[in-house]
């Protein structure tokens, strides 16, 4: 049976929106990760037959197919072309599914996976002209679908809204999803300290490590903020931060492998997608693990760690809820509310964290999930070698 191998993987710190990302163009931070990665790997970057991007809001700067747009801007090879995914916020995790599934199927043996995204230049939404209306409640792609509005009528499609149906309908409080937030940037802050993502971090310009941490965060300063829906449970606190970055993986064959004397990091031991309910969005990743583990006969238990993007709290506390996993596995170096979610980078970035945390503590099994527009989540599980 064919196998595909995850050989090299890093990311750029991640940027506060604003901050010290916000003027590099897109395509010059998925350059930086590209030639690192070529260069970490020791592949030559000729014979890499498709590079594979995840990107949201391709409009502007990332506008052009932006993942052919880095490689070249990285200085490689102009034979080697690239391809841009957009599944929303699993776009760079779908990215890594199509470049493992070229392997696996034997038509490619050398493939880039990854993501960009500069949320400070791209405003979230801008594409679907959103951009003005943070919370995204009317408007967007679907107005004037008849086909969807016969099916889902006239209910809020929104994130936000996601959010909230999920903490009612898990019964999460705002207690519960601020102290879990406080966590993150506790474990995010830990990690920096300890240096856990210096390996698979390369500085851009002088930002060497990830801005989004708070040190100065409390669970009072969270209670004083107002909810962003009236009525609501979700503030500012409980939400991923607006960010930049970028992150690339090198998957490769048995025969690439051996080809260009490459060393395998992990296996990819499984790769699926699962959809539900639109309106509710983002409760996905929960149907779409229960399908993983079926498929491959694993147990929760059987994971040694977990990373799943902390798109609000809510969305991780069900999570946990439903699976019965073990917190103390679960986005043990901090998540989006703490580290950020470059919408685009994020699935490529959390692989590279869950490869080095599974290096580092010497774990098996991780399993990497998150919840994506439309209702929808991917689920990679891969085996460290």
């Amino acid at each position: 049976m064919a196998e595909a191998y995850i050989v090299e993987a890093v990311r750029t710190p991640v940027g506060r929106r604003n901050g010290g990302l916000a003027a590099v163009h897109p395509a010059d931070l998925g350059a930086r990760v590209l030639r690192t990665l070529m260069e970490r790997s020791g592949a030559d970057p000729a014979a890499v037959e498709d590079v594979v991007f995840g990107c949201v809001d391709t409009v502007g700067p990332q506008a052009g197919d932006i993942a052919r747009t880095c490689w070249l801007a990285a200085g490689l090879p102009e034979e080697v072309p690239g391809v841009t995914v957009d599944r929303q916020c699993g776009s760079s995790q779908q990215a890594l599914h199509f470049a493992a599934q070229a392997v696996l199927s034997g038509t490619q043996d050398l493939v880039v996976a990854g993501g960009v995204q500069n949320m400070s230049t791209v405003p979230i939404g801008f594409a679907s002209g959103r951009a003005t209306e943070p919370l995204g409640l009317t408007g967007g792609p679907f107005a004037g679908s008849q086909g969807w509005r016969a099916r889902y009528g006239d209910r809020p499609v929104s994130q936000f809204h996601g959010a909230e149906l999920i903490a009612r309908k898990w019964d999460i409080t705002r207690e519960a999803m601020e102290e879990y937030a406080l966590g993150s940037h506790g474990r995010a802050l830990r990690a920096v300290d300890e240096g856990r993502f210096d390996r698979e971090t390369v500085p851009v310009g002088e930002v060497t490590v990830d801005e989004g941490p708070r040190r100065d965060t409390s669970l009072e300063k969270m209670a004083a903020l107002k909810p962003l829906i009236e009525g609501g449970r979700l503030t500012a606190a409980l939400s991923s931060q607006v960010s930049d970055g970028a992150a690339a993986l090198l998957l490769a064959s048995e025969r690439a492998v051996r080809v260009h004397g490459l060393t395998p990091r992990a296996r990819v031991h499984h790769l699926s997608v699962r959809g539900e309910d639109p309106i509710r969005m983002l409760s996905a990743p929960i149907p779409a693990t229960a399908h993983a583990l079926a498929k491959t006969g694993l147990t929760i238990d059987d994971i040694d760690l977990v990373e799943i993007n902390e798109a609000f709290a809510p969305v991780v506390l069900a999570w946990l809820k439903e699976t019965g996993a073990d917190p103390d596995r679960v986005n043990v170096n901090g998540g989006a509310i703490a580290l950020g979610h470059p919408l685009g980078a994020t699935g490529a970035k959390l692989m590279t964290t869950l490869l080095h945390e599974l290096e580092r503590t010497g774990g098996r099994y991780g399993l990497q999930t998150m919840c994506e527009g439309g209702g929808q989540a991917n689920v990679t599980i891969v085996e460290r070698m």
